[in-house]
């Protein structure tokens, strides 16, 4: 009998492959050829040949991905340290730049120690392995970002997510697994939809069973609360409400890593037990250098973060006006919920040949029936490219909406 297993026959990967794509749900890439000015989204992508396309897409929520401090910043490290660490951070590839921006990360976010990782998947998962056992829980929001669910998946440690954004549910359930350690994880600002986690809530949930609670503030550092502080400031919480906070650096700060605030013995802590931190080879410094200018232009220019909101509330104005099937967020992260995979690709292909780059999610991403086009504002947009893609939306969404009413 000829083998039909999928690391074999590679009929078994076309077969894999050909599903996908009956199914709406395979995956491309585009390729961005270049960007047409400093501080523009505007991408040209080859798969348009070269067509420009204004990028509402992207996670630069506050314009710095091209910054030119930035990019001399990192240009003036490689300069001096050269383009790469060479090796881990335990070994001999712990630098000056990273020792700097852990300590800026400390003072941004109002803890006493911060720990740079290479991504936010590692971070989340060098956190729910470090803190939770073998018998013990981890418990998420049903929401909560792909690597937070492969971190509990990974822990070794029992399972379980609650309904989103239901912290009574979640408190119902670490009220079952008294005497268990716990791990209670989820997203500050939700990645697909753009809501924001009840963590008062599950602030208080995790106090009264002595649980971990880590926030994954992706999507919030750098763009909400009064100073930009994220999702804890936006609450008022403190880093007694909230013991772990994980964020990034590759998204309103416009450069690369992550990082995990909190406590010295956490940090040290993690510094010992955290896989995805010991066996990986550090951030290049030249990518540190880049953290460090960003955190001080975010900081520095609030009109950023100002223009960005502001920018948020004028495509819900218009959205609502028009019909334009928009869910709940105030945050820059505003989801236009179509429902298929197949309505999604149509509007993503229709909102290109317009002149807009707005990527269409489907499932796993999202849960099925749930289908979207995900919109991105950036302080570096403009009014008038605002405007035009809620009038381009609310084409676009038109067919959709009919063929649901009838």
């Amino acid at each position: 009998m000829p083998c039909m297993h999928m690391k074999r026959d590679p009929r078994a990967l076309e077969a894999a492959l050909a599903a996908l794509e009956r199914q709406d749900l395979k995956r491309t890439r585009s390729t961005v050829e270049s960007f047409t000015e400093p501080g523009s989204r505007l991408a040209c992508i080859a798969k348009q040949g070269a067509a420009p396309l204004v990028d509402f897409s992207s996670n630069d929520y506050l314009g710095l991905g091209r910054h030119p401090g930035v990019a001399a910043a990192m240009a003036a490290s490689a300069e001096h340290w050269g383009a790469g660490s060479g090796a881990s951070h335990l070994v001999t590839g712990h630098g000056a730049e990273h020792a700097r921006l852990e300590e800026e990360l400390a003072e941004f976010t109002g803890r006493e120690r911060a720990l740079l990782f290479s991504t936010g998947y590692m971070a989340n998962l060098a956190v729910v392995a470090s803190l939770a056992g073998r018998g013990e829980l981890v418990l998420l929001d049903r929401l909560s970002h792909a690597s937070l669910i492969d971190a509990g998946l990974l822990s070794g440690a029992r399972f379980s997510r609650y309904g989103h954004g239901d912290a009574a549910a979640a408190e119902h359930r670490l009220a079952r697994a008294t005497g268990k350690g716990a791990v209670v994880a989820t997203d500050g600002v939700f990645s697909m939809d753009g809501d924001i986690a009840p963590l008062a809530a599950l602030a208080r949930a995790s106090k009264n069973h002595c649980a971990w609670l880590v926030v994954d503030d992706a999507h919030g550092l750098g763009v909400i609360g009064a100073s930009g502080r994220g999702s804890l400031e936006h609450l008022g919480l403190s880093e007694d409400d909230v013991p772990v906070l994980v964020g990034t650096l590759g998204k309103a700060f416009g450069s690369f890593g992550a990082f995990v605030a909190g406590t010295s013995d956490l940090i040290e802590f993690l510094i010992q037990k955290a896989r995805p931190y010991i066996y990986t080879t550090a951030l290049p410094q030249p990518v540190a250098a880049a953290s460090r200018a960003s955190l001080r232009v975010a900081q520095r220019e609030s009109w950023r973060r100002e223009r960005v909101l502001a920018l948020t509330k004028r495509f819900r104005r218009a959205a609502a006006q028009l019909s334009v099937p928009v869910g709940v967020s105030t945050t820059p992260i505003q989801p236009v919920i179509l429902g298929s995979a197949a309505a999604a690709l149509t509007a993503q292909q229709a909102l290109m040949e317009a002149g807009f780059w707005v990527v269409a999610i489907r499932p796993p991403t999202v849960p099925r029936g749930s289908a979207r086009l995900r919109v991105t504002l950036s302080a570096a947009h403009t009014e008038a490219q605002v405007d035009a893609l809620v009038d381009k939306l609310a084409q676009v969404c038109a067919p959709t909406l009919e063929a649901e009413t009838e």
